[in-house]
């Protein structure tokens, strides 16, 4: 059996090779000669950092002869971000900015700025340049090749603490253990998404957003390209420990139900673990006439069904939260509006 099907399988291979390279064909040939690429790239109290972005990323986009806007999304910061990149946009007709009325997290803005973007192309990318724009080329590279995704694998993260670096191993194993969208392991926000992937991601319309996951769900033929992660350029991170644990329980309560149907199981292990210490009881008393006082093993087991029964809540809580906030229908941002010429545009209905 196994002599048998080693040759199905390398067929079954080269089938699939074949139609992934018709696949590819299709889409290079309807590719742009001269795409315009568009930048995304969320803000949050990054004045100090603006200057190096731009001193870096423009001249190499520059040379390396693409069209490109980059859209800054002002994710309602509290310093003098939006003073300073309207300064550089006055300067720069490329530049947009889309200012919201307040802070709506990093997803939301990142959402904001796709919705803005007018490119072929989009490139989502950190400010601190943690995400090395010299990689853009090898992605607009592969994607010429016709794929519709080339997302960044940092395949080093010595920027990162240990600490960091263990918790998020652990967040990709049991993401992709539970949900039926699978994210590449180390891969972030940074990557190539083409203008059909875009809109099909313009098309979701909830409000707890995980965006790994969302560019995971449209599918679409993807492929990665490996970097090392460098250190930040400037600045400090805004995101600590706590908003990273809470970043991963949103991930994998929006894309999976694993959470509910585990401590159905869970009830049913403990409902038979409690009809059988029942029977041994009721087995030792008649048998050997042996009575059971009880009381440290009762106020054990009352505890522990406490703390599951809290605990089984607190999980449906976290679904039933979520479900609060999609049936009210609000907007996942507010654009106060969108600065490029000077000139201020009516915020996007």
């Amino acid at each position: 059996m196994p002599e048998q099907s080693l040759p199905f399988a390398t067929e079954s291979a080269a089938a699939r090779d074949v139609a992934l390279e018709h696949q590819l064909a299709v889409q290079r040939a309807r590719r742009p000669a001269d795409p315009l690429l568009s930048l995304v790239v969320p803000v949050f109290d990054e004045e100090e950092t603006i200057d190096i972005f731009l001193d870096t990323v423009t001249p190499m986009l520059e040379r390396d002869g693409v069209r490109f806007e980059i859209v800054f999304v002002n994710d309602g910061s509290l310093d003098d971000t939006f003073a300073h990149l309207f300064d550089r946009s006055r300067r720069d007709r490329r530049l947009r900015i889309v200012n919201l009325s307040r802070n709506f997290g990093k997803e939301a803005a990142l959402t904001a700025g796709i919705d803005h973007a007018r490119g072929d192309i989009l490139v989502p990318m950190d400010i601190d340049l943690q995400d090395p724009p010299e990689l853009i080329g090898a992605f607009i590279a592969r994607w010429r090749e016709g794929y519709d995704i080339v997302y960044g694998i940092r395949s080093t993260r010595h920027a990162d603490t240990a600490a960091k670096r263990v918790s998020a191993g652990w967040f990709y194993r049991v993401f992709n253990s539970m949900s039926p969208v699978r994210i590449p392991p180390n891969v972030g926000d940074f990557r190539l998404v083409d203008r059909r992937a875009v809109e099909v991601l313009r098309q979701l319309p909830e409000r707890n957003r995980f965006m790994k996951g969302l560019f995971a769900w449209v599918g679409f033929n993807s492929v990665g390209v490996p970097y090392e992660r460098p250190e930040r350029a400037a600045g400090t991170t805004k995101f600590n420990l706590w908003r990273l644990w809470n970043f991963a329980i949103d991930g994998v309560v929006s894309f999976s139900t694993a959470p509910l149907r585990a401590w159905f199981y869970v009830g049913i292990v403990i409902a038979a673990v409690a009809v059988l210490y029942a029977l041994f009881i009721v087995t030792r008393v008649l048998i050997f006439g042996i009575d059971t006082p009880g009381y440290a093993s009762l106020l054990i087991a009352v505890l522990l069904m406490g703390a599951i029964q809290l605990l089984s809540l607190g999980i449906i809580g976290e679904y039933l939260g979520r479900l609060f906030i999609e049936v009210k229908g609000r907007p996942i941002y507010v654009v106060e509006g969108v600065y490029e010429d000077v000139a201020p545009e009516p915020p996007a209905t």
